[in-house]
């Protein structure tokens, strides 16, 4: 049942929805579809004159209307690609927290209140005017007691209460959408509010986003190519975060770059390599690198900010994505399918050759273009949508990954317009395999291994000795852990009884026989023995037919 504050908020929607030339979308559900004359009746839709936006523009303007919450969804549920038409889903893309900063008063009662003193005895100095306001947070600049520059993010008051009014909402109008709108199942709008719930609710643990910091700043420690900010750890609560202040240019701000001298080639392709770092050598990358989050020293170093959103692969998904990758750089689309069901993406039913014939009308057209001019995000979005047709479930690391990549090609060609994304790519995931799968690979998990045997080992002596021991006493025991097995064992011992209930209700039938044809020829056991012999084969009778029917 929807509340009277939901209610307003959705009269709200609706206005804006109205104002975009949107409202149309709901008159045209099924549930409401019997009041649309009534809805072109209405003497305020009479005149409506034609939007200069397009459809997807016209999207992306009502979220940025309708607040920060509904912005931070649009920008997630821009990475589901495989769901959204192309131009839509470029529109979402778009969309920037530009959100008007809460005063900074109330900033530094928030932060007072989470370390439990004065700003003023916290640092030596801290301004209240906001150096970027998001959705979520927002940050201030502050200096520390040993002059060390460092920024305060601090978490937006009652964030959370306003996103879980927000989600409430959402889920109710996803639900509305799902049970009487036309492409509600396919489109699964309760699904993609569940992703964003989870998104959402991790940006609001900045201790969560403190130790992605601190794990990402770890793996590149000593690189040339990427610097990350240090984190005050003392100073880490959930909704305050302080961390080293960078400087740097926005990596946006191409003209500025420019007049810094910076090689733009090299940028570029520093830029892919740190990219293919993250994914295939820590299993740990940046899951948000839009312009607003990467900067620029002077040198040409990037330097990283933001890390609420950061994805992950298990080895599995990592080296079947590498081998996908370079299956696609050999052009060999039987393989690509053959790893498609493998890893369990594709139902094991799937013919494989179908599934090639349509991974290479995918594929096969870039190859006719160059190389610079070939899109691998776009190749790999076209791939998932494709594989939707063979009933692929929706990988959510893989939509990260590849809503990353494509980030990382258009900033790379933003850079670089001749940036051969294919070409910087493959020696790396070439190299990566060999490692993997080469001699170096088995050395190196040997070494791993290392501490696990050498501490097993003096015990494998004693354990052996303990075995043969027990099967010389024939002591020796199998212990059925399976549960098929168990179920197995006690069906034998079932049918064990019955043969022997049937094996002695047989005998008891002959034996009633063979008394019936010494009658007068031998002395009775049973008295009278008619009714003796008698009895005793009904005995029998009953024991065979009841070793056969007592278990059905």
């Amino acid at each position: 049942m929807i509340r009277p504050g939901q209610l307003f908020h959705l009269l709200h929607i609706y206005r804006v929805l109205r104002r975009y030339g949107l409202d149309e979308v709901i008159i045209a559900t099924h549930m409401l579809r019997p009041l649309r004359i009534l809805y072109y009746l209405a003497p305020w839709n009479w005149v409506r004159g034609s939007s200069k936006y397009s459809h997807g523009e016209r999207i992306r303007r009502v979220l940025e209307d309708l607040g920060p919450i509904f912005v931070k969804f649009g920008q997630i549920i821009s990475t589901r690609r495989d769901l959204l038409p192309d131009d839509i889903a470029e529109e979402l893309a778009k969309l920037q927290d530009q959100v008007p900063p809460f005063p900074g008063a109330q900033a530094k009662e928030i932060i007072e209140k989470a370390y439990g003193e004065s700003v003023d005895k916290l640092f030596a100095s801290f301004s209240e005017t906001p150096l970027a306001s998001a959705s979520v947070a927002q940050v201030h600049g502050a200096t520390m007691h040993d002059g060390r520059e460092v920024v305060v993010k601090v978490l937006r008051p009652g964030i959370e209460k306003i996103i879980r009014s927000d989600l409430e909402l959402m889920y109710y109008i996803a639900g509305l959408a799902e049970r009487y709108w036309e492409d509600g199942r396919r489109l699964r709008p309760i699904e993609v509010i569940g992703e964003f719930e989870k998104v959402i609710y991790d940006e609001l643990d900045l201790v969560r986003e403190a130790a992605n910091c601190a794990t990402l700043r770890r793996n590149f420690e000593g690189s040339d190519m990427l610097y990350v900010p240090e984190v005050d750890w003392p100073h880490a609560r959930k909704n305050v975060m302080v961390l080293e202040r960078i400087s740097g240019t926005q990596i946006s701000d191409l003209e500025a770059l420019r007049q810094q001298g910076i090689d733009f080639k090299k940028l570029a392709t520093d830029g892919v390599e740190i990219f293919y770092t993250q994914v295939f050598r820590h299993n740990f990358f940046h899951a948000d690198m839009h312009p607003g989050n990467i900067f620029v020293s002077p040198k040409g170093k990037y330097i990283a900010v933001d890390f609420g959103i950061m994805g992950t692969l298990n080895p599995d998904d990592q080296r079947y994505l590498a081998e996908n990758f370079l299956a696609f750089f050999n052009r060999d689309y039987q393989r690509v399918a053959e790893l498609h069901l493998e890893s369990g993406w594709i139902p094991q039913d799937t013919r494989v050759d179908e599934f090639e014939a349509a991974i290479r009308a995918v594929c096969e057209p870039n190859f006719n273009r160059p190389l610079k001019e070939i899109s691998l995000g776009q190749v790999l979005l076209r791939l998932f949508q494709t594989a939707r047709r063979f009933d692929m479930e929706v990988q959510p690391q893989l939509v990260l990954l590849q809503k990353t990549l494509l980030n990382i090609e258009g900033l790379g060609r933003q850079l670089y317009p001749d940036l051969d994304l294919w070409t910087t790519a493959k020696p790396f995931l070439e190299r990566w395999m060999s490692e993997q799968l080469g001699t170096r690979a088995f050395i190196r998990r040997i070494k791993k291994n290392m501490p696990i045997w050498s501490e097993k080992m003096p015990e494998i002596p004693g354990l052996f000795h303990d075995v043969l021991d027990k099967a010389n006493k024939g002591k020796l025991e199998i212990q059925w852990k399976s549960e098929e097995l168990e179920k197995i064992r006690k069906e034998i011992r079932q049918a064990n009884q019955r043969t022997i209930t049937a094996i002695a209700g047989a005998a008891l039938i002959i034996g009633s026989m063979i008394l019936l044809g010494l009658d007068g020829y031998a002395p009775s056991m049973l008295g009278d023995m008619p009714l003796g012999t008698w009895l005793l084969g009904g005995v029998g009778a009953w024991l065979f037919v009841f070793a056969f029917w007592r278990d059905r």
